[in-house]
């Protein structure tokens, strides 16, 4: 059991070994946080009943999807990367146009109105 948990924390850390925002850090630790949660839960009430077990599954895929959801939040794991940035003067900041949503947003991804 202890091997699976080890293999498990490894792929963590070695899909999140290197960013610079911090941004897949933080969502794949939230993702298995409440994917373990969720799993021990779901575990305890079916089957067999092992809650460490759902827990386990729970946290392996909850990571996963948090950290690929920050991956995506930096521009990268498939998300749109190639977009064409503005200057706006008055502010002295960067922003694109995102044709998916039609909004304008600033270089950090925060809504520009």
């Amino acid at each position: 059991m202890y091997r699976t948990w080890i293999a498990l924390a490894g792929a963590g850390v070695l899909a999140a070994a290197c960013t610079s925002t911090g941004n897949v850090e933080r969502n794949a630790a939230g993702g298995a946080a409440l994917g373990a949660l969720a799993g021990a839960v779901i575990g305890n009430n079916v089957g067999s009943g092992s809650a460490t077990t759902g827990a386990a599954i729970g946290a392996a895929l909850g990571g996963t999807a948090g950290a690929v959801k920050g991956c995506r939040e930096d521009g990268g794991c498939g998300a749109e990367t190639n977009r064409r940035q503005y200057y706006d003067e008055r502010a002295g900041r960067y922003y694109y146009y995102d044709s998916r949503d039609g909004r304008y947003y600033w270089e950090n991804g925060a809504p520009r109105y």
